[in-house]
């Protein structure tokens, strides 16, 4: 299968990137975008197919990934339309753009469109992604893209009114963890580690958390009372932090996240 990606910024990257890693042969992926100089350097560097306009892209791919700007994706599908035929699936990881949208904007029954929403993480095949589709999408397309992006981390099925949580939870949170991680690691540093030492130590730890999160029957909560012991040295940390707000913060932290993307869309 062919995937082609119209538009190579910081998310199409990421995903050509984990499918490399996955094994993807560099000879099934092809890119386009407005800028020639970038797409072609981009194809180069990475050994992917550079198509020679948007058109002839949709012509060669089985699926087609758009990654542009949002206020783009109505001039993209009329071009690339004459392509568009029912064997053909149309993926869009564009912000606030439904799949109603895509499918009036398209104007071509039958087609089964895919809305996703990926997070960075893709890049090292450890990403999280929401998806939703047409009613043209069930059930083959959809799990087609399934396959593809389960290569590149988790896949959730979910409805798009959801879509700004999960934007919050999954798509900005790599930046609430990195800060932690910094403000774990600046303590360190206050102690007397380097830094390189105490962000290695605050991110190995993050990661096997997270791991542990995700193999357990238990609720995070309950495993924070596994590793509070009665006086200790943990439960001082945590009222500690608790005192100065951490979960209101993130949580003040996630309604601002829904609301910025509630309000671009």
């Amino acid at each position: 299968m062919k995937i082609g990606f119209i538009g190579v910024g910081h998310m199409a990257s990421a995903m050509i990137q984990g499918l490399l890693h996955a094994g993807y042969s560099e000879r099934d992926i092809v890119v386009h975008s407005a800028h020639q100089a970038h797409y072609e350097a981009f194809a180069q560097a990475n050994g992917v197919i550079a198509a020679k306009d948007n058109l002839s892209l949709a012509q060669t791919a089985d699926l087609i990934i758009l990654a542009v700007e949002p206020s783009l994706y109505q001039s993209i599908l009329t071009e690339i339309k004459p392509a568009i035929t029912t064997k053909k699936i149309i993926a869009s990881v564009l912000t606030g753009i439904t799949v109603a949208q895509l499918q009036t904007a398209l104007g071509v029954d039958m087609v089964p469109i895919v809305r996703l929403m990926p997070n960075v993480n893709v890049a090292i095949n450890q990403g999280m992604t929401a998806m939703q589709g047409n009613t043209a999408s069930l059930p083959e397309a959809r799990a087609t893209i399934r396959g593809v992006f389960e290569k590149l981390g988790a896949v959730m099925i979910l409805p798009e009114d959801k879509f700004s949580v999960f934007v919050a939870l999954a798509g900005s949170s790599p930046a609430f963890i990195y800060l932690f991680i910094d403000s774990l690691a600046r303590a360190g540093v206050k102690y007397g580690l380097s830094k390189a030492q105490a962000t290695e130590i605050a991110a190995q730890a993050t990661l096997g958390s997270a791991q542990m999160v995700l193999d357990a029957d238990q609720s995070p909560f309950d495993l924070i009372d596994q590793v509070s012991s009665p006086g200790g040295t943990t439960i001082a940390g945590l009222l500690a932090m608790e005192e100065h707000g951490l979960i209101t913060s993130v949580i003040k932290g996630v309604d601002a996240t829904i609301a910025k993307d509630e309000q671009g869309s």
